[in-house]
């Protein structure tokens, strides 16, 4: 059977899953998301490449990178935690003023699966909020260690541009004329130049900030309706289901945890 229970605390959400025939859509988070595999193989694809993180795996997720999700075997089902960490968040902490990037994937660096362990754990059992923070410390303190951070080159212009004309604008339909005529290209070569820098489509990422802002709005307002209205959404059927998509469980149940 599937779950999913998210947990937040100190600025971040935790994330206990078991999956066995769900199938995450290709998304993006705007956060960076840092998770252990506890058992089964879990398999994505992330630019481009088939991943595979086996037991004890340390998934490296940076911001806005484009991913799918699945147990690799669906008999035998797979159980993982996640940490979603705000990028300014995760800086403050590091003492680091440029954005960092993860360079690689999944590593194996028992000492880091355990500070990501710890962390989850406090959060999802609601341990104070200074506990959590001390072991976000002693998390950010391995990163370094590991040493698996390299500097982010900045978005392209273009795409930096069309990425705020697009979260401006997210309670109606993406309007690509609109976009593409400041940005003077053609549909089909910003559809080209967008996939290209993000690996995922317009209209994939417009969706996806739709979702992540009704996330952020029913964790501030605990109020879904307002939500569907804000967001854009037809009805609270139509968020469930995008929702779902994402987060594994439906816009709904995420309030009920929270």
């Amino acid at each position: 059977m599937d779950k999913f229970i998210y947990k937040k605390s100190a600025g971040i959400t935790a994330l206990s899953a078991s999956i066995t025939n769900f199938t995450y859509k290709k998304h993006s988070h705007q956060e960076y998301a840092i998770g252990v595999t506890l058992r089964g193989i879990q398999q994505y694809n992330l630019d481009g490449s088939l991943q595979l993180s086996y037991k004890n795996g340390v998934m490296l997720f940076n911001p806005e990178q484009a991913h799918d999700g699945m147990a690799h075997d669906h008999k035998a089902g797979l159980d993982y935690v996640m940490l979603y960490i705000k990028p300014q968040l995760l800086l403050e902490v590091m003492e680091k003023k440029d954005i960092v990037r993860f360079s690689t994937p999944i590593v194996y660096d028992y000492r880091l699966e355990q500070r990501i362990l710890s962390l989850s754990n406090a959060i999802l059992t609601e341990k104070d909020e200074a506990l959590c923070n001390e072991l976000l410390v002693s998390l950010t303190d391995s990163l370094i260690q590991t040493n698996l951070s390299t500097y982010y080159k900045k978005d392209n212009a273009l795409i930096r541009k069309a990425k705020d004309m697009i979260h401006s604008n997210l309670e109606n339909v993406l309007k690509l004329d609109e976009i593409c005529l400041e940005l003077n290209l053609s549909k089909y070569q910003f559809i080209r130049l967008f996939k290209a820098h993000t690996g995922i489509s317009p209209y994939q990422y417009f969706l996806n900030c739709k979702i992540e802002r009704a996330k952020q709005l029913i964790e501030k307002n605990r109020d879904i309706y307002a939500a569907v209205t804000e967001c854009g959404f037809v009805d609270l059927t139509h968020l469930n289901k995008h929702f779902k998509s994402v987060y594994g469980t439906t816009a709904f149940e995420y309030m009920s945890h929270l």
